[in-house]
């Protein structure tokens, strides 16, 4: 039996972020309502880790496509990354590999 889908809460956000070990990780995508959903759909078939916190990916959503996470969000993102490597059982990052927020 299936279940109808859920259409996405409007206030719904995506942040992908790409961590490659150089510098601060970028923001790679952003979004919220159906494109939130879209990213976060896309972000799964490719085998990227998904982590909610729905505070963390509101304070990143104000930065820019394709530019570094500012200062003040290093020890918070840092954790989702470290949290993130430790279920992949690697605690090295993977160039190219970016991880949604």
């Amino acid at each position: 039996m299936s279940h109808p889908a859920v259409p996405p809460s409007p206030r719904q956000i995506a942040v992908a972020l790409e961590y490659d070990g150089q510098g601060a990780p970028r923001v790679t995508a952003k979004g919220r309502g159906e494109l939130a959903q879209r990213i976060i759909e896309t972000g799964r078939e490719h085998g990227v880790a998904i982590e909610e916190n729905a505070i963390l990916a509101q304070a990143l959503s104000a930065v820019e496509l394709d530019d570094q996470i500012p200062e003040e969000l290093y020890r918070a993102t840092a954790q989702v990354i470290a949290f993130v490597l430790s279920l992949r059982g690697d605690m090295r990052p993977r160039r190219g590999n970016g991880s949604p927020t």
